[in-house]
């Protein structure tokens, strides 16, 4: 009876973080000083914590039964009828698990990074908020609501970015990753209200087979599918909106670590539950799979070339995103979701390891740190075992998950192992140039000194490693719930044959083309002109940013102004003109209002005789056919 009550009323975990956002409030606002904001910080704790047990014990339930769907009427009137519905799986009770629990280290991880922050309490506010929008897509199972979710995502990001709001390049990086996201919002919106005018009440679980038995048209398909894969793109950072994960480093780097390995992956996570709609238009996914390249080997490119720690593993992040594209693409549901799976843990041990040597050398540029590994172990070990989660590293994560891939159960090309290959080695590279750059070589003036982190971000990090460490177990395991299987072409079995191989001899050469690069300091440049010019593209994202600035916003910035001159001169210039006749009028006329009846009977007179030119003259015919015209 307990068991039941709890599976059913799993679709409650989600507020569990929006009541400790509430309970916040006191603390937040400044109603109550005297304690401190830590007890803000702890009853939200409470409910991540509750909200994980809670998650456990329904995920338990649910691994061997049946998916339940409940239904909430939210709107009827006329033919219009919205309500939201909520799926419980044990792919969406998974999701919810990994969400909660990198919620819940990330929060006690919090706790030591900004133990002296005075907005303690609206930081851990702001994280119930995101913990809450993202169990709610978790769970979702309505279009309507995902949105919604989305959107409130999209304003948790705008003001945990701007956490710090005092500085200016905060203000600034909160204002780009918002408006940046908005863009693929807004077309996002109009897909869903498209969408739902050809499916009434249409879920995520009714898209396969909506696809199947009602097709539109091959332009309507290909219009709707491009406009649900705009939202997608924002909010996975893909080409071209992917500068706003790079700007959103500015916020606290508990956030970044939710931000770079679940906030990311939600979007992946709807345009996955989305695919069907794909398959209705070859154009769709052939989008879905060149966005995913370009994003994939482009900022694979940037990130080995960044000198800031976060930054450099951000723009991976984007990377390994740009291959769930391809893989939605392709149709491979479930290598989307073991890619965003093993990404996710890989990726929040990372940033934890990297907010770790921040906080204890104040400094995020890598060219100033070394020999950090003797005096951080835990850190160290902790960055060690996620850089081998994020490459094809036998026996972790990501070397699963690539090799179900190319297991032989799939259609799998030349040119998919050729990108792959190329991210993994890049990846592998960049890994280990920040690796020996932090944790090796001889102690800097800011490292010398590097104590250890306090245990509430030591105890986060080791636990977060047992757990990439048992990780592998889910794509070995993982059952083709999802997707088709299709069997591979016999002029694919060459590449089935040897992708994982190279994929392993990929990863190793990248990892020893960065042990022997040289570690170049920050007073260091590279003397080779074109190198120079090769590492500055890469370094200032392909100039993107100057791009945007003389293309996208110089339109808007023109038409503002060309806009602003109408106004001003042509509409405010009527209205003046108006109220200036008026003014002459009226102090005309008024000498003629003297009391003294030979001026008005000069008035009338003058009136007469206008009227009567006009009748004698053929004018007034002319006058009354163009008036009678512009009113009708």
């Amino acid at each position: 009876m307990m068991n039941d009550f709890l599976l059913h009323s799993s679709w409650l975990i989600p507020f569990y973080g929006l009541i400790g956002a509430l309970l916040t409030l006191p603390w937040s606002l400044g109603i109550i000083k005297r304690t401190g904001p830590r007890p803000a910080a702890y009853i939200n704790l409470l409910m991540t914590l509750l909200s994980f047990i809670h998650g456990s014990i329904a995920f338990s339930l649910i691994w061997q039964g049946k998916t339940q769907q409940l239904v909430f009427q939210w709107l009827s009137v006329a033919d219009l009828d919205l309500f939201l519905s909520v799926e419980l799986s044990p792919v969406s009770l998974g999701a919810l698990e990994l969400i909660t629990g990198i919620s819940l280290l990330s929060q006690i991880y919090a706790l030591g990074y900004m133990e002296k922050d005075w907005s303690l309490a609206r930081f851990f506010g702001l994280m119930g908020v995101f913990e809450a929008a993202l169990g709610g897509i978790a769970l979702s199972d309505s279009l309507l609501l995902s949105y919604g979710l989305l959107e409130i995502l999209t304003l948790s990001t705008y003001l945990l970015v701007g956490f710090w709001y005092a500085q200016p390049l905060v203000v600034t990086a909160a204002r780009d990753a918002f408006l940046t996201k908005r863009v693929g919002d807004i077309i996002l919106l109009m897909g869903l209200v498209a969408l739902s005018s050809y499916g009434e009440g249409l879920t995520f679980s009714q898209l396969e087979n909506w696809a199947l038995t009602d097709p539109v048209p091959p332009l309507t398909a290909t219009l709707l599918g491009l406009s649900l894969i705009a939202g997608p793109t924002g909010k996975c950072a893909q080409f071209p909106l992917n500068l706003w994960l790079d700007e959103a480093m500015e916020g606290p780097n508990p956030a970044g670590i939710m931000r770079n390995s679940i906030v990311v992956s939600a979007g992946a996570y709807v345009l996955i539950k989305l695919q069907p709609v794909f398959t209705l238009s070859p154009i769709a996914s052939d989008v879905l799979i060149v966005l995913g390249t370009v994003t994939a080997i482009g900022a694979s490119l940037i990130a080995m070339a960044q000198i800031d720690i976060k930054r450099a593993l951000c723009h991976s992040t984007s990377a390994y995103l740009g291959l769930v594209f391809i893989a939605v693409g392709l149709g491979h549901v479930d290598i989307a979701f073991l890619l965003v799976f093993s990404h996710a843990i890989a990726k929040a041990l990372l940033f934890m390891s990297a907010g770790s040597a921040i906080l204890t050398t104040s400094d995020q540029n890598i060219t100033e740190m070394g020999g950090l590994w003797s005096r951080m172990p835990a850190t160290t070990t902790a960055f060690v075992v996620g850089s081998a989660g994020m490459v094809a590293l036998l026996p972790m994560g990501m070397f699963w998950t690539w090799a179900k891939w190319f297991d032989g159960s799939w259609n799998v090309s030349l040119w998919l192992l050729a990108i792959l290959v190329f991210v993994n080695a890049l990846c592998a590279f960049n890994l280990t140039r920040i690796f020996r750059s932090v944790f090796l070589g001889t102690p800097q003036k800011k490292t010398r000194r590097a104590p250890e982190v306090p245990w509430p971000m030591a105890f986060p990090m080791v636990t977060l490693t047992i757990f990439t460490l048992i990780a592998p177990l889910a794509p070995i395991r993982w059952p083709l719930w999802l997707s088709q299987v299709t069997p591979v072409a016999n002029n694919d079995l060459l590449v089935v044959q040897w992708a994982i191989p190279l994929l392993i001899i990929s990863g190793l050469l990248g990892c020893l083309v960065g042990v022997f690069r040289p570690i170049r300091r920050s007073w260091e440049r590279l003397a080779n002109l074109y190198l120079r010019i090769l590492q500055d593209l890469f370094a200032y994202d392909f100039y993107l940013d100057k791009v945007y600035q003389f293309t996208v916003v110089a339109a808007v910035a023109n038409i503002s102004r060309l806009a602003a001159w109408f106004d001003r001169y042509v509409v405010d210039g009527a209205v003046n003109l108006v109220s200036l006749a008026t003014i002459f009028s009226g102090n005309a006329l008024k000498y003629n209002v003297s009391g003294q009846s030979q001026f008005y009977i000069l008035t009338i007179f003058i009136g007469v005789s206008f009227l009567l030119w006009l009748m004698l003259s053929g004018q007034w015919s002319a006058i009354t056919e163009f008036w009678s015209d512009f009113l009708s």
